[in-house]
């Protein structure tokens, strides 16, 4: 049994390769995801009763509503294994077992730690003192990066308990059509992804209002409005707006490299899905994206120094720029594929059972 809260972008992404793939899995019987009514996707590929939502908004007077509804389900459902996204997922499911016998094992994935999230060092503390003692009641905690594995080490989780297991995205390309015409002699790149804080698009945006070139266009692609942000996009950047998951590869496909700015990131699925379009990626300083960038397919600059980001960009040319995404692709097929990631979440099932 699954279970997530607001299962979404590329939480959502990554439960429907696992619940795809463990449909047809011989091992297991039967698979259940249980969601936030509010803010998750709906298109899973599960039979109707198979796939349940409770009533929930994030505030702390339904914190306690769902984890009673959460609770009720799993009593019902009586699963072998209840495998949980996210962090406030995990506290609705894990804090409950304090007061209750375990009937069965639980494995957990933050799909990012929040204590590396950009905020106050006593927040930190905070995180990493409620995730510790929600580790007493897990049989296995995924990291998707070894950023996320070392930094585990790091905070204080038993090695144990820890299991390394990298996101991955299906090899399937997904054509669609372009509503767009590059100019073939720039050197085209491409941020996909939430216009958010962690995301880190306002810095990129401000870089580009004083970077000056004839050579290089940046194309945007993600929610149409700025969230928390007063940054106005220039006129040297096209925003393309939200585009449909389907047509994504296909604006992959039209750019010569793809740049992720992000102030932290727990895995980069946006690098892995470009490296899987064969193209370079150009990558900030923080979380995991350093260490998917270090097989010859793609750049890292510093977000404290912008000039790194400038000597890049500088010194960027096509035919560089394809042989990284050839070998970013050969990374990517080594070691990032969605079939990967599942055998090795089925093997971990099979360990604890």
């Amino acid at each position: 049994m699954h279970i997530g809260e607001y299962v979404k972008g590329g939480v959502a992404t990554y439960v429907k390769e696992v619940t795809d793939y463990q449909q047809n899995c011989k091992e297991i019987e039967e698979i259940y995801l249980m969601a936030s009514d509010n803010n998750s996707d709906r298109d899973f590929n599960l039979p109707g009763n198979k796939l349940l939502f409770y009533r929930y908004k994030r505030d702390i007077k339904n914190v306690f509503k769902a984890m009673l509804q959460i609770s009720r389900h799993i009593k019902q459902i009586e699963p072998d294994i209840v495998h949980i996204h996210s962090t406030f997922a995990g506290v609705f499911v894990r804090f409950p077992l304090f007061f209750k016998k375990k009937s069965y094992k639980v494995v957990y994935c933050s799909h990012g730690w929040a204590f590396l999230m950009d905020s106050a060092p006593f927040k930190k503390k905070i995180f990493i003192f409620i995730e510790r003692l929600l580790s007493i009641k897990t049989d296995k905690i995924i990291n998707i990066s070894l950023n996320e594995q070392n930094k585990a080490l790091e905070a204080g989780f038993l090695p144990k308990k820890l299991e390394l297991i990298n996101n991955g995205v299906n090899t399937r390309i997904r054509k669609g059509q372009t509503k767009l015409d590059v100019e073939k002699q720039k050197i085209n790149l491409l941020f996909v992804g939430r216009f958010d804080k962690q995301k880190g698009l306002d810095i990129l945006i401000n870089f580009f209002k004083t970077y000056e070139t004839t050579n290089i266009q940046l194309y945007i692609v993600g929610d149409s409005v700025l969230k928390n942000s007063q940054v106005e996009i220039p006129e040297n950047v096209i925003n393309i707006g939200w585009i449909d998951n389907q047509e994504l590869d296909s604006y992959y496909e039209i750019c010569d490299a793809v740049i992720i700015p992000s102030r932290w990131e727990g895995f980069g699925l946006v690098a892995i899905e470009a490296m899987k379009n064969k193209k370079t990626i150009i990558v900030s300083d923080r979380g995991a994206l350093p260490d998917l960038a270090k097989n010859d397919n793609g750049y890292v600059f510093s977000l404290d120094d912008l000039g790194t980001l400038r000597i890049i960009l500088d010194s960027l040319n096509k035919e560089d720029l394809k042989l990284k995404g050839l070998n970013g692709y050969n990374y990517f097929i080594e070691n990032f594929t969605s079939e990967i990631m599942n055998r090795e979440i089925v093997n971990l099932y099979r360990q604890i059972r």
